[in-house]
């Protein structure tokens, strides 16, 4: 069975299942790749829908997902293989068993993938997205921050995990100085815009 698992007719799903494997070791070593933040601003409900559907629409981090994806696809594809040979004696060329596959192996994981969503409603993850960091304080690392010349701040997020984004000050002509606390208010893109403490605004009235 190996060696014709490494036949070209196999050879795609050889590697699909190679890949599932590597990520599953990556996702054992806690490497703290498997949540990732799908939850853009895709514009339109169908957008969001087609990720419902493929099982994407939840908290199902999106390495078990694809995980999942390739050893469905892997499946689809022994299965048609298998049947093919059993059927007329020889299997399927590689690009027309590929394209049955990934339709099958599709199908197969959105259920799967809404199943395994289903059974870890307990699932929490401490990844969080780039908003969840407005509103809370960093500490500026080093150097001093001026519009157009940002600096490097230190922010713990509600978990407890630390990072390190780029910040300007949000007034034109502020200056945010090494060790500085700043409250971050708003970002562009990867740029966050923070008040340091001693700003007005935070004075009592």
């Amino acid at each position: 069975m190996l060696e014709q698992f490494l036949t070209p007719a196999y050879l795609p799903f050889a590697v699909a299942f190679a890949v599932m494997i590597g990520i599953g070791l990556i996702e054992a070593v806690g490497l703290g790749l498997g949540h990732m933040d799908v939850d853009g601003d895709f514009g339109t409900d169908a957008q969001g829908s087609v990720l419902d559907w493929l099982g994407l629409g939840g908290e199902l981090p999106i390495l078990i997902w694809l995980t999942s994806l390739l050893g469905c696809f892997t499946m689809a594809g022994i299965i048609i293989q298998q049947s093919a040979a059993g059927l007329t004696g020889a299997a399927l060329p590689w690009y027309w068993a590929c394209g049955a596959a990934a339709l099958a192996g599709l199908a197969l994981n959105t259920l799967a993938a809404n199943g395994l969503a289903r059974v870890m409603p307990g699932f929490e993850t401490t990844v969080v997205s780039t908003d969840d960091l407005l509103r809370l304080r960093g500490t500026i690392l080093e150097g001093t921050a001026r519009r157009g010349q940002p600096a490097r701040a230190k922010v713990v997020d509600r978990h407890g995990q630390a990072h390190v984004v780029l910040v300007e000050p949000h007034d034109d002509h502020g200056a945010l100085s090494s060790g500085a606390t700043v409250l971050l208010v708003r970002r562009e893109r990867a740029l966050f815009f923070g008040l340091g403490d001693e700003n007005t605004l935070f004075q009592a009235i």
